[in-house]
């Protein structure tokens, strides 16, 4: 309890933690394992300390680097374009990091992270002239009239929604854009600012526990690990069942305690009477006012404008280019709807985009640990020794060893698919041995990573807890409850898998 009392800003725990990735290359001895890199012309190249060696794009090219990931998958990009080669891993000179690289960890991070940081800046854009026609405003208390004494259902269909995103296609970052309006929707129906939270980043995050279909993780994953990736598809998605039903009582119960009784409210206990960024003020329906023709016709617009980014992203395979357009173009087609003036509309957009620089600062920042890591040529020492440790376990302290071994590398690199290209050739390599499924190496993967997700300073949580002004401890006392039973249902999940296969 003491530990939570005096929790630092955001940017001040991810500059720790950069701090301890650049002592971590003084302390981590060097490595790295020979990489497999699949080119566009049909040919594999194997790159080991600098060299590069051409091979020949066949199976028995794969067979003789001990790959379990199939030519196919290769093929149809399924794998990634690199993987790590089982039993090649290398001691590197050391390349210790020392402060101007520490320095230049975030800046650098900045650089990689550009398109995540346009895409909030036009979303805050999107946002803030919206909200200059009042539209959102007249149409929140139109809704909250028609859901008066049904408000639970926002959260028990929305949770559902965002947790069957991050479990399907992989949504993390899209979930980013709902915040300004799903903020004052929720405030409007007399909840406090970590529901939206817990619904839109809690609901994200626990979809990626049990993705059964995520290409960013279970396909690239389960490919990699030679295993196809509807192995297991049923197990994950009755645990997605389990735990989103189990996870929207515990959201739905909260909600209704702060509705009930304000005072209850953990932000109110932890943070004070903190202000929301979006729409503060949600005045009380105005009965029997029925919405313009104009109004409508902005609302209109502004559900097209999340659908067709959620469509894009599903059918069209956009990103986040493709999204920020999206926001960019909605913002200019609400301009000329109220017909702005060009002072008047750039005024409100830059306004806009100026509220989102906190969190660009937090993801820049927090790619910068990453960028540690792979500059001291450590990122490959996290997996190997680990590795080695755990191999010589039995199958099921194996199995539950490697599920702690994906929440604390999770730590470290946040990126699905960027540890599944580095472990699961190595992992997939050693279920043999360990006389463990291979569809259970991809589960354990998943549930570590889904678990960590929630609490890691260098995911998706700070710039979330940022976007609506609530700090991490008060994040922390509501979800720390529930991590506990998700690594204890993962576990026997995992266990069932090794031992009733």
């Amino acid at each position: 309890m003491t530990l939570l009392k005096n929790i630092p800003h955001p940017i001040t725990i991810l500059f720790i933690v950069i701090l301890l990735a650049a002592a971590a290359t003084w302390l981590v001895p060097a490595g790295a394992y020979a990489k497999l890199v699949y080119e566009q012309e049909g040919a594999f190249a194997l790159v080991r300390q600098g060299e590069r060696v051409a091979l020949p794009f066949k199976e028995s090219t794969l067979d003789s680097l001990g790959m379990p990931a199939g030519l196919e998958s290769f093929a149809q990009g399924e794998t990634g374009k690199t993987l790590s080669v089982p039993g090649s891993f290398h001691r590197l000179p050391q390349n210790a990091q020392g402060l101007l690289a520490v320095v230049k960890a975030p800046l650098r991070g900045f650089q990689q992270t550009v398109e995540i940081i346009l895409f909030l800046l036009l979303i805050g854009g999107f946002m803030s002239v919206f909200y200059a026609t009042g539209a959102l405003e007249r149409g929140l208390q139109a809704l909250a009239t028609r859901m008066q004494g049904r408000e639970g259902w926002l959260i028990i269909v929305l949770t559902f929604l965002f947790s069957f995103g991050g479990a399907s296609f992989g949504m993390a970052e899209e979930g980013l854009a709902f915040y300004p309006i799903l903020v004052p929707l929720f405030l409007a129906a007399g909840y406090d600012l970590l529901v939206p939270v817990a619904v839109i980043f809690g609901g994200a995050q626990l979809g990626l526990l049990s993705s059964f279909s995520n290409p960013f993780s279970t396909i690239i994953a389960s490919n990699a690990a030679g295993v196809l990736w509807t192995d297991g598809m049923y197990t994950r998605l009755f645990l997605l069942f389990i735990t989103s039903l189990l996870y929207i009582w515990y959201v739905a119960r909260y909600a209704s305690a702060v509705k009930k009784a304000p005072e209850r409210s953990l932000v109110l206990r932890h943070d004070g009477a903190i202000s929301s960024p979006f729409l503060a003020v949600v005045s009380p329906p105005e009965g029997g006012r029925a919405l313009s023709g104009r109004c409508v016709g902005l609302l209109v617009l502004f559900v097209a404008t999340f659908l067709t980014m959620v469509a894009g992203v599903i059918f069209f395979g956009w990103w986040l280019v493709e999204m920020s357009a999206v926001f960019l173009v909605a913002s200019v087609l609400v301009g000329l709807i109220m017909q702005m003036n060009e002072k008047e509309f750039l005024a409100q957009f830059i306004k806009g985009a100026e509220g989102m620089v906190v969190v660009a600062f937090i993801i820049g920042t927090a790619r910068g640990v990453g960028i540690l890591l792979e500059d001291g040529n450590i990122s490959d020492s996290l997996v190997y020794y680990p590795a080695q440790w755990i191999s010589a376990m039995p199958p099921g302290l194996f199995i539950v060893g490697l599920l702690v071994f994906y929440m604390v590398l999770t730590f470290f690199i946040p990126s699905t698919s960027g540890i599944a290209v580095v472990t699961m050739p190595i992992m997939g390599s050693l279920a043999t041995v360990a006389e463990v499924p291979g569809r259970e190496i991809v589960n354990a993967y998943l549930f570590g990573m889904g678990i960590a997700g929630f609490v890691i300073p260098t995911g998706l949580a700070l710039p979330s807890l940022s976007l609506v002004n609530v700090s991490l401890k008060t994040w922390w006392k509501f979800i720390g409850p529930v991590l506990p039973f998700l690594f204890v249902l993962c576990s026997l999940f995992l266990l069932a898998g090794v031992y009733l296969n």
